[in-house]
């Protein structure tokens, strides 16, 4: 019998043929990789159904009963053979259309049958097309009727599986049959427990090989939840495990320059310039960074706040501390435009205290660039803000002590890896910061390796966005709206997800909104700006800079404007086809009105259609303008797959586990994680030489990127 780690080929009824197909079309290389080809769903054949609740179509039912009718009928390629099959409830329908001739020879009208098959509906009646048929033989001495085979009801592992794949008989039953050889033949030692006995013992797990086992012949559902239960929770705990084993070695093993000093920077600006109170929430997450940036230890710390809560404030007396402390900032953000917003903002607030502030990105050329780098490599240039153009080879400083990169998200993971080389003298400390909230669960599995801290109260004064949901019979009311709010000296966004109508989508685009609006709302008494992504940087500055001065009333964008627009006039946004948006997304857009004293108010137009996720993401956004709770939901409607920026994580390819349901489990298998680490941070003790074994074993194929984070 081959080892896990064999060559599927090797594996008793697979051979090179079957074994090539298994490579393409499913990635199974190893036996390794079958035995973890875990089913996606269960036919429960321990089940019988009455025929007359025989009334979803679509659904997989079985009956148990007596075939009353067989006949032939048709001819050619429209032959087939139909069947009758009753109970004490009723009668049903079977049909055939292929094997009709062999079926006619094996199956006799007045035996008992137990028929599994999918629910249709023809002509207003139920059938089940090529339904499985098994007979129930008589026994003796008055027992009942048992199957023919002779085997148990069982409940039946369906795989994921292809055409390609089914040619070769490996579809849902051809897979059962080989997995169902490889748990049988392997020896014990290829299937070791994990986890310590104690924790089995205590948290009620069954063990691992038994688990597997389950996962793929389970006798019943319970038998299936303990495996399910023990594979989630293994999954996550070593996940876990990794996770706070990289955070404690970082922080042990990367030392980080020493913030210890709070002077003049930051104490005039707190108590001189800054133009708002700080919120509990900012100071609870300034006095977290500053805890961090005493420690002699490289900091690695994430920031998540809505739209609105203050981030940027936070990001400036971080960087003023790095001032401080002689040492230069950096701020990266993943556009020109916020970019250009954040150094606008940050050199208006730092004005007249002495701090000189660069903006650099691809746009900046010649001698204005070079005289930018001269500054920043003198140390002349205190606080640097730009887009990824910072981490090119031919920027350098003087003495960069902290890099703030916003919107982290939308940066590679090398690309926040180059800000983290800028200072030959060690790492600079690194803040990474979201205005996407993160439901808790994915916090803990993207950037577990982190400190995070929330800044999860707004500012206060702010009015909530008053969000509706219109469609097309209500275009003239909110044209006539656009009118009042303009007339109140308003601005209003029109936001597009197109910038041409495509052949395969039938969408409101861009460039078509834009002559209908200029249309509806003529100048010279309305001036409209346009921008969008393929515009160039030079056009597209100049129309939001018209916006910004208030010289156009409507912007008509796509989510260009997604991030990095701070217009405290605009009181309006409006969404057009907002269904075709995801709900982080549309949280976002939302977010760039609500900036002034005035009630600002955001209408998704959709078509009149609508699916059910998306009437539930529409309806998400009427109820709520929290953006935690949204990002729940977004988690719940996509999976973490889907959720933007999450994709290029490794992190994320579960097995079993799923984020959006299993909190509770991550939680404990993280909690539990942690008080191990604490009480034995290398896993030295004898009880935990599995865990030590596991890892090690696991941890040969991957490439950890935490200390950039």
């Amino acid at each position: 019998m081959p080892s896990l780690d064999s060559n599927i080929e090797y594996l008793k009824g697979v051979g090179p043929q079957r074994a090539e197909v298994l490579k393409k079309e499913l990635g199974i290389f190893t036996c390794r990789d079958l035995l973890f080809h875990f089913p996606f769903r269960y036919i429960d054949r321990t089940k019988f159904h009455k025929i007359r609740d025989a009334h979803n179509e679509g659904e997989q039912v079985q009956f148990r009963g007596i075939l009353r009718r067989l006949e032939t009928l048709g001819e050619g390629r429209a032959r087939r053979l139909v069947g009758s099959l009753r109970d004490e409830t009723g009668m049903i329908e079977l049909v055939w259309f292929q094997a009709v001739q062999w079926l006619e020879k094996s199956l006799v009208v007045g035996k008992e049958y137990i028929v599994f098959g999918r629910i249709s509906e023809f002509n207003g009646r139920f059938n089940i097309t090529h339904p499985e048929m098994e007979e129930v033989a008589p026994v003796s001495g008055g027992e009942p009727a048992t199957p023919s085979s002779g085997g148990s009801r069982s409940f039946d592992p369906v795989y994921p599986s292809t055409d390609k794949l089914t040619q070769k008989g490996l579809d849902a039953k051809g897979l059962r049959k080989l997995i169902r050889v490889l748990l049988d033949g392997l020896a014990p030692a290829e299937l070791p427990e994990t986890l310590p006995d104690y924790l089995t013992a205590q948290y009620k797990l069954t063990s691992r090989r038994e688990a597997l086992y389950n996962i793929h012949f389970p006798a019943n559902q319970q038998d299936l939840d303990l495996a399910t239960r023990r594979l989630k929770f293994e999954e996550l705990f070593f996940l876990q495990l990794r996770l706070l084993q990289i955070r404690t070695r970082r922080k042990d093993s990367i030392r980080g320059f020493v913030f210890s000093n709070i002077g003049d920077f930051f104490n005039t600006f707190f108590n001189e310039k800054l133009p708002f109170e700080l919120t509990g929430a900012q100071k609870r997450v300034l006095k977290e960074i500053r805890a961090d940036l005493a420690t002699g230890k490289q900091t690695n710390r994430l920031v998540q706040g809505d739209v609105g809560s203050g981030k940027t404030a936070v990001a400036l007396m971080t960087m003023l501390m790095a001032l401080d402390n002689g040492f230069q900032a950096a701020m990266m953000a993943p556009t020109e435009i916020l970019a250009q917003q954040h150094f606008t903002n940050i050199t208006e607030l730092v004005g007249e205290l002495g701090v000189n502030v660069g903006f650099l990105s691809g746009a900046i050329k010649g001698k204005k660039r070079a005289a930018i780098l001269e500054k920043l490599a003198a140390g002349d240039i205190h606080i640097v803000i730009g887009t990824h153009a910072l981490i090119e080879d031919w920027v350098q400083f003087k003495n960069l002590g902290i890099s703030i990169i916003d919107e982290q998200h939308r940066f590679g993971v090398e690309q926040r890896a180059a800000l983290w080389k800028k200072n030959p003298a060690g790492p600079p400390h690194v803040l990474v910061m979201t205005a996407t909230p993160i439901p808790r669960t994915l916090a803990m599995t993207l950037y577990g390796d982190l400190d995070v801290s929330v800044i999860d109260e707004m500012p206060p004064g702010r009015k909530p966005i008053t969000t509706t949901h219109r469609n097309e019979h209500h275009r003239l009311r909110v044209q006539g709206f656009m009118r009042e709010e303009i007339a109140k000296g308003r601005q209003v966004y029109v936001v597009y997800p197109m910038i041409e109508e495509t052949e395969t989508m039938d969408l409101q685009n861009l460039m078509s909104g834009f002559e209908a609006l200029s249309r509806d709302f003529p100048t010279p008494q309305y001036q409209i700006s346009i921008v969008h992504g393929k515009m160039k940087a030079a056009d597209k500055d100049f129309e939001m800079q018209r916006f910004v001065k208030g010289e156009t009333q409507i912007m008509v964008a796509t989510t260009v404007i997604e991030v990095g627009v701070n217009v405290p006039n605009a009181s309006v946004m409006i969404i057009e086809n907002a269904e075709r948006f995801g709900l982080s997304q549309l949280h976002q857009l939302r977010g760039r009105v609500g900036r002034g004293a005035e009630q600002s108010f955001c209408i998704l137009m959709t078509s009149f259609k609508l699916s059910a996720e998306g009437r539930e993401r529409i309806q998400t956004m009427v109820r709520t303008n929290d953006g935690f709770e949204i990002a729940e939901t977004d988690l719940r409607l996509r999976g973490p797959g889907n959720i933007e920026g999450t994709q290029q994580s490794g992190m994320l390819r579960f097995l079993l586990a799923d984020l959006a349901r299993d909190g509770q489990v991550l939680t404990a298998a993280r909690e539990i994680a942690m008080r191990i680490l604490e009480a034995d941070p290398n896993l030295a003790a004898p009880e935990h030489v599995r865990l030590r074994q596991h890892l090690a074993s696991e941890g040969k194929e991957a490439r950890v990127w935490s200390r950039i984070s």
